[in-house]
C-alpha cells in the first residue's frame, strides 16, 4: 500500500531548496529522501518531479509517495477496539492477555495479526509498527503509525500515563529513580543495579483499598519492565505480578494499563489525547 504525505509551502520557507524544506520543516529523514529519489514520482511540486536542488516557492504544495510496506504477518480476524484512526495513525485497545507482536510461541493470536486482517478489509495493507509496546500482560492503548514517517514523528512526541494496582497502602506521591538491568542469569526478569540503566518513574496515589492502592504512573524512561520492576523495589509489587513478588489471589496478570496517551499529530501538527477506561478488574482488586 502506498501512502501520500502533502505539504504546502509557506511564506517563511519560500526559495528554500527541496531538501532543505523537507527535512527541517517536515522532519524527513535522509534515508527517506533517497529511498524517495529512487522511485518514479517520488517527490512531486504542483504534480511534476522535484529535484532535491530545486528553490521552492510560497504556495508549492509537495507530495511525496512513499514506496510501499512489505508486511507478512499473517492477517487472522479478531476483536479489536478502536480509540483513534486517520490515515496516519491508528490507536487500539489492547487486552490484557495479547502479546504485541508475533513470537515463537505466539504465531497467530497477537495485536498484530488482528490490526493486519483489520487493515486489509479496509483496503490497507501496512507494516505493522507498534510506537509504544506493551507487555502481553499489560492492556491498554497501543499507538500504531501506518507509514515508516509517521513511525518517526510519533515515536518523538508520545506522552503515555499507566495505572496500576500494586500491594499495600500509598499515601504520598513519590519518584523512584533507580538503574535497572536484567537479571543474572535470567533473560526477561530485571533487578535494581548501580550497574543498570537510568530508569526513573513518578507515581501517585488515587484509591486505596483492600491493602492495596491505585496509581497513576508516569516514566521519564522507557525500561523493559520498569514501572513493575520499581515498584517491587518498594515493596509494593503489582497485583498479579508473581515475577516480581506479587500476588495472584486478586487478579490473573500484572495489574498494569496504559490508560491515556499524548502526540502531536504527525501531519497536522494537532494534539490529540487517547484515552482507555481502567478495567473493572482493577476496582475489583480495591473492592470499590
Amino acid at each position: 500500500m502506498e501512502h501520500k504525505l502533502i505539504f504546502v509551502v509557506n511564506d517563511k520557507c519560500n526559495e528554500m531548496t527541496a531538501e532543505t524544506f523537507l527535512k527541517r520543516e517536515c522532519n524527513v529523514s535522509s534515508r527517506m529522501i533517497t529511498r524517495l529519489k529512487r522511485k518514479k514520482d517520488g517527490i512531486l511540486r504542483n504534480g511534476k518531479l522535484l529535484r532535491t536542488v530545486d528553490i521552492l516557492q510560497t504556495g508549492d504544495k509537495v507530495v511525496l509517495n512513499l514506496p510501499s510496506d512489505k508486511n507478512e504477518i499473517k492477517p487472522v480476524k479478531g476483536k479489536i477496539k478502536i480509540l483513534f484512526e486517520d490515515d496516519c495513525v491508528l490507536a487500539v485497545n489492547k487486552p490484557g492477555d495479547m502479546p504485541v507482536h508475533p513470537t515463537k510461541i505466539h504465531q497467530e493470536d497477537t495485536l498484530a495479526n488482528i490490526v493486519k486482517y483489520y487493515s486489509c478489509k479496509k483496503g490497507e495493507n501496512y507494516t505493522f509498527r507498534a510506537v509504544n509496546r506493551l507487555d502481553k500482560d499489560t492492556s491498554g492503548i497501543v499507538v500504531i503509525a501506518k507509514n515508516s514517517y509517521s513511525a518517526t514523528k510519533l515515536s518523538k512526541s508520545l506522552d503515555k500515563t499507566y495505572y496500576a494496582v500494586c500491594s499495600g497502602i500509598i499515601s504520598k506521591s513519590g519518584t523512584i529513580n533507580s538503574p535497572i538491568k536484567v537479571k543474572e542469569g535470567h533473560t526477561i526478569e530485571r533487578c535494581i543495579s548501580p550497574d543498570g540503566k537510568p530508569c526513573i518513574t513518578h507515581y501517585k496515589p488515587i484509591i486505596q483499598g483492600n491493602n492495596h492502592t491505585l496509581l497513576e504512573v508516569k516514566l521519564e524512561t522507557g525500561r523493559t519492565h520498569q514501572i513493575r520492576c520499581h515498584l517491587s523495589s518498594i515493596s509494593h509489587p503489582l497485583a498479579g505480578d508473581d515475577m516480581y513478588g506479587g500476588s495472584l489471589k486478586f487478579i490473573s496478570r500484572q495489574a498494569l494499563h496504559c490508560g491515556r496517551i499524548n502526540f502531536v499529530h504527525p501531519l497536522s501538527n494537532e494534539k490529540i489525547n487517547v484515552v482507555s477506561k481502567i478495567p473493572e478488574e482493577f476496582y475489583k482488586i480495591l473492592n470499590k
